[in-house]
């Protein structure tokens, strides 16, 4: 059809396309922006609005109690190890002191030193007590710090319990909260679809036609963008249900339009020649005509074979010649192209 319009006009309808896409651009913006704020109408559930707060606090105030416990515990036998360490070190140093002494004795054998050797035994058996007491020391520490792991166990796990419980009814709620925020969704998008559709069908070649385009693209974005997107899965069965009922829904209008354009069709190729080129505007059979097509049933034709004059599928007229210069023309131009004499209406005599 390009081909039919004047340069201006295309240059006209360039510009009102660009109307069109602006308009539909900031109608989007606005959109986008009404939709993005809509969760906010709900309130942003968090996995504390449905745990059981009271024993929930008092499992983390265990929690907080046994880790502290047990962190105390862990300094204490740490330097209690040390102190065991040091006390074995000790012990053995004097128990290998105390046999090189008596090895010497035994080879002197000097009655004299027996109380030394009292002295020396006692003094090993202390150390070897002080031993004893550092290593019952560290078992005492790993028995605190045992219980308190274990303390803190049972306390993560009851909270682990109770967070579990929660965390169910948070998922379930949040099922119904996405459930309703697509709700909110479809309520407004629904309503713009259908202006969409009445737009399409009623005013798209009205004078306003850049401003009703321009808020079918902006209906189209909105539901393809704004809300399918956001279509509830639950496992993925409702999404492939909607896209299953949606293309037969569109199949469905496509075949009737179809069935109803054939149908049209027929009727118009069984009325007579004259009335069948009142029905044709002068830009549809020029821009027809511009794809090799029969501007009557858009049937393809071999328009550069002289020998044809009308259309062999339907029998419309295509070329005639001109009343006053008989150059071969088209049937659908207005004026002859050889000599410029306006072309005569066929139903004149």
């Amino acid at each position: 059809m390009s081909k039919a319009l004047r340069l201006s006009e295309k240059w006209f309808r360039f510009g009102l396309w660009l109307v069109a896409i602006v308009f539909a651009s900031f109608l989007i913006g606005l959109g986008g922006t009404i939709v993005q704020n809509l969760p906010q109408v709900e309130h942003r559930y968090t996995l504390e609005d449905f745990i059981d707060k009271p024993l929930a606090e008092q499992t983390r105030a265990v929690i907080r109690q046994t880790q502290k416990t047990r962190q105390d515990a862990q300094e204490n036998l740490d330097q209690s190890r040390l102190k065991l360490n040091a006390a074995r070190a000790n012990s053995a140093t004097a128990r290998d002191t105390f046999n090189n002494w008596l090895a010497t004795r035994h080879a002197t054998k000097q009655a004299d030193q027996d109380p030394e050797l009292i002295a020396r035994t006692q003094e090993l058996d202390g150390l070897k007590a002080a031993e004893r007491k550092s290593l019952a020391k560290v078992e005492a520490e790993q028995q605190i710090l045992l219980d308190a792991q274990q303390a803190e166990a049972r306390a993560q796990t009851r909270l682990h319990e109770l967070e579990r419980a929660a965390g169910e009814k948070l998922t379930s709620e949040l099922r119904s909260q996405e459930l309703r925020v697509f709700l909110y969704r479809l309520t407004l998008t629904l309503p713009l679809l259908g202006i969409a559709g009445w737009l399409f069908a009623r005013k798209r070649k009205s004078t306003y036609w850049p401003f009703v385009w321009g808020f079918i693209y902006f209906a189209l974005f909105a539901f393809f963008v704004e809300l399918v997107p956001y279509l509830p899965s639950y496992g993925g069965y409702v999404r492939y249900v909607v896209g299953i009922v949606i293309t037969v829904l569109v199949g469905r209008q496509a075949i009737v339009s179809l069935n109803r354009y054939l149908e049209k069709q027929k009727l118009a190729e069984a009325m007579p020649d004259i009335e069948r080129r009142k029905e044709l505007s002068y830009d549809t059979a020029l821009a027809r005509l511009a794809k090799k097509v029969c501007p009557g049933c858009e049937r393809p034709v071999d328009l550069a074979n002289t020998a044809i004059d009308y259309c062999p599928h339907c029998g419309i007229c295509l070329f005639d010649h001109c009343a006053q210069c008989q150059e071969r023309k088209s049937a659908f131009a207005r004026f002859c192209h050889a000599c410029g004499a306006p072309a005569r209406d066929k139903g004149e005599a």
